[in-house]
């Protein structure tokens, strides 16, 4: 039964350009409860609120709002792990795998992960919080988190908004976090969903390099890597085909060759097709052959579903937003989802080059929404008027400079216990899971670390843990990979 402990906070308050409510800096409001896992009650102490962002001078700039799990019948904490959690966006609050994934509590959503009423939480008997305590973290402007801003002055937005500022700052909050709580003896994790994948790259190298706080794993849940995604380039556009597969099959729209087979028997086919004929086919543009350039939208249709006609007419660069609407354009004229495509949706026109919306975000939307705002005030017990960002405002952001990937392998050299494990569902076609694979490979161009990546996939989108059987096979790949990334007394050394 949950309880509450107690309610602390500095009189001091966040300042928002957008509204002219107050919330405080330094919050904390703790309560205590419990939750089976794995048919094992495990009792925890939620502890959520604000926590500031200090500047170099010490001058606080901005208020993270974080809720953070701890086990409470754990007396010594330096064998826990401790998993520190961020979606994406950027703008995203940490709002989808804090109460869908891994936290105690889950949407009451129904076995597929579609929206029911009445709306809701329950109790998670796969979350990970038997092995593990996690603190989910709202970067500014998302969740109630807010940059400070003194009366008369502008926010500065190059402090945030930006692939490596929302790195430095971050890695800064996560040294006082983990300071404030007494977790510097604990072995640490990332997890970042999205573009949260670019996000816990660039914390690896940061909290290692500037913050002193080295790692056992880093966990990347659907990755977006903007090195390839939405390039254009002629690796982005081939590494899409085994999605295009994946996509066609749940909807029953290849040659029965491929139909007849199960999804895991044909993505293998897929994979080796996109890499080793359609890349370097695409490479080609304008000045292949015609002969070849017919073979390969032969082959193309085959392993996509689409019409050989129309991926001539794209020039073999058929994009995924086109591939959403062109699918079951002349089956049903119904368009399937971008980040899920097992959802379908509706458009005004048949017609077009891409849906008039994201079926499944609006259907996630739906269940997440008033799920988050009534967890927060009834079970959490923080009570505020400023509004839940399930997403904020944090555009223009500043995408220069990405070296992530580089980050990532830096950080995986100089740190022996660290290890990385990728989690893809195979009908995200926002961030596929090709491309995870992808960037995986590419991380390590020498492969002498590629015993310490380790890729999951699921049969379902980008929050492949919506889909109740992949909530739990994927918890377990997290259990798994935490057990096996701790260091068990060995040292850290080559």
């Amino acid at each position: 039964m949950k309880k509450i402990i107690f309610l602390f906070s500095i009189l001091f308050s966040l300042h928002t350009s957008s509204q002219d409510h107050r919330i405080p800096l330094d919050t904390v409001v703790v309560t205590t409860n419990s939750v089976v896992i794995k048919g094992k009650t495990i009792p925890y102490k939620a502890t959520t609120g604000m926590q500031p962002v200090f500047d170099a001078n010490g001058k606080t700039i901005a208020s993270l709002y974080y809720t953070y799990y701890k086990r409470s019948d754990v007396k010594n904490d330096e064998n826990r792990p401790i998993i520190m959690s961020f979606n994406g966006g950027p703008g995203s609050a940490s709002v989808w795998m804090h109460i869908a994934y891994t936290g105690p509590k889950v949407l009451k959503i129904d076995d597929e992960g579609f929206p029911i009423q009445p709306y809701g939480v329950k109790d998670n008997p796969n979350s990970i919080l038997d092995v593990a305590d996690i603190v989910y973290v709202n970067p500014v402007n998302t969740g109630y988190s807010r940059p400070v801003v003194a009366k008369g002055e502008k926010l500065d937005k190059s402090k945030f908004f930006g692939i490596n500022a929302d790195v430095k700052y971050l890695a800064s909050w996560l040294n006082t976090f983990i300071t404030r709580n007494n977790r510097w003896k604990s072995p640490k994790y990332i997890i970042g969903e999205s573009y949260g994948g670019t996000r816990v790259m660039g914390l690896a190298a940061e909290l290692q390099n500037r913050q002193w706080m080295y790692l056992n794993g880093v966990i990347m849940v659907s990755p977006a890597d903007y090195k390839v995604l939405r390039t254009e380039s002629s690796v982005d556009y081939a590494i899409n085909l085994p999605y295009f597969t994946a996509a066609a099959w749940y909807h029953k729209m290849l040659p029965t060759a491929l139909q007849s087979k199960d999804l895991l028997e044909i993505l293998p086919e897929a994979e080796n097709y996109a890499i080793n004929n359609l890349l370097p086919a695409i490479a080609k543009g304008g000045f292949i052959s015609e002969n070849e350039k017919n073979q390969v939208a032969e082959k193309f249709a085959y392993y996509s579903g689409l019409s050989k006609k129309v991926i001539l007419q794209n020039n073999l660069e058929v994009s995924p937003s086109f591939f959403w609407k062109e699918l079951l354009r002349d089956k049903t004229g119904q368009t399937i989802g971008r980040l899920d495509s097992r959802y379908l949706g509706l458009d005004k026109r048949v017609i077009g080059t891409r849906p008039d919306f994201n079926s499944e975000l609006t259907s996630w939307l739906h269940s997440f929404t008033p799920a988050i705002n009534y967890y927060i005030r009834e079970h959490l017990n923080f009570k505020t008027d400023v509004t839940y960002n399930v997403f904020g405002p944090v555009r223009p952001w500043d995408n220069r400079n990405n070296n992530v990937r580089e980050g990532l392998r830096q950080a995986m050299a100089q740190n022996p216990y660290l290890k990385v494990l990728i989690q893809s569902g195979y009908y995200d076609g926002a961030t596929t899971y090709f491309g995870a694979k992808y960037t995986m490979w590419k991380t390590d161009p020498s492969g002498k670390m590629k015993d310490r990546f380790f890729f999951k996939g699921y049969r379902s989108g980008h929050m492949m843990y919506l889909r109740n059987e992949d909530l739990q096979k994927a918890n377990d790949d997290l259990r798994t990979f935490i057990t096996n990334s701790l260091s068990k007394g060995k040292p850290a050394k080559y």
